[in-house]
């Protein structure tokens, strides 16, 4: 599969079938917090980066497997709405299952009316807000230089008066960047203008692209939660039934942490085998190269190095 991954774990859709249409690290932003590095290739002009058959043959082929899916979700290693074709792709997928759409995206282009018009099938969209102030949407987002938050604040809330679904706003918030009193007031007038379905408060729990990404203690998550609106959800670590066996193990193992790092229970729980099992399959792949391992607080997660099997 070139252009699918998972059913993956996902903190808010549950098990979540990965659709990845954007050349790896291919965004908007470059945020200090990614999980998958810095930004190799940024930029904001749209394009079709892959053929459309392609991807959808990949859908097709994954959702009749009978994995079980909560979503199929476009994100993966860039910024989905990059890609021309995302409208195309999500009434393609519309008409070969009724497992609900998901599209995680950063936001930034939503103040575009044809990026709007492309996700008005979704079912759920779920865009980023990390701040409200353009001098900490630089400091932790690192956008593309034509990027204004102003512009990216009243695109989603234009996007919200058009769109039907769910918006799911996401808030990442890092220690001493976006948690002052000033930023939280202002984050919190902008999502009053938005009024998104869901807001999720969400901090730096796996390895960041930068080691300036601290995460804030869940006392202080709460007291944010409090400060916005209590309504505001904290995002806890997902609760994850264990998943039917795949064949392909070790394929899978490659496919999900290209995307993301993940520990040895979440791997464990997505590909239906046993620790112990999964243990040896990423010592094997440690020891090729493969993967490398990475403490994150008391957590060990497993990154993919982008070399090569040995053969």
């Amino acid at each position: 599969m070139n252009y699918i991954y998972g059913p993956v774990p996902s903190r808010r859709l549950g098990f979540s079938l990965g659709v990845d249409i954007i050349p790896h690290k291919t965004c908007t932003i470059d945020c200090i917090y990614c999980q998958l590095g810095r930004t190799t290739h940024k930029r904001v002009r749209r394009k079709s980066f892959a053929p459309k058959e392609d991807i959808i043959k990949e859908i097709k082929k994954s959702v009749s497997v009978g994995h079980d899916i909560d979503f199929v979700t476009f994100s993966g290693s860039g910024e989905p709405t990059l890609n021309s074709d995302i409208g195309n792709l999500i009434h393609a997928v519309k008409k070969i299952t009724s497992i609900p759409v998901a599209v995680l995206t950063n936001g930034t282009l939503l103040f575009q009316e044809d990026v709007q018009r492309d996700l008005l099938e979704a079912d759920v969209v779920l865009p980023s807000l990390d701040a409200a102030s353009q001098e900490v949407f630089q400091k932790i987002n690192r956008p593309h230089n034509s990027l204004n938050i102003k512009s990216i604040s009243r695109g989603i809330k234009k996007f919200r008066k058009s769109y039907t679904g769910q918006i799911w706003l996401e808030i990442m918030l890092i220690k001493d960047f976006n948690d002052s009193p000033d930023e939280l007031l202002r984050i919190r007038n902008a999502i009053s203008g938005i009024q998104p379905d869901k807001v999720h408060l969400n901090t730096v729990v796996r390895p960041p692209s930068e080691i300036c990404a601290r995460q804030l203690s869940i006392d202080e998550m709460k007291a944010v939660r409090n400060f916005l609106d209590k309504r505001c959800e904290v995002i806890a670590a997902p609760h994850i039934k264990r998943s039917r066996e795949h064949k392909d193990v070790e394929g899978s193992i490659i496919e999900m942490t290209k995307r993301r790092p993940l520990t040895i229970t979440d791997i464990a729980n997505v590909l239906g085998i046993s620790e112990v099992n999964a243990e040896s399959i990423l010592e094997r792949l440690q020891a090729e190269g493969t993967l490398i391992e990475r403490k994150r607080g008391k957590k060990d997660y497993y990154i993919f190095t982008g070399a090569k099997k040995a053969g």
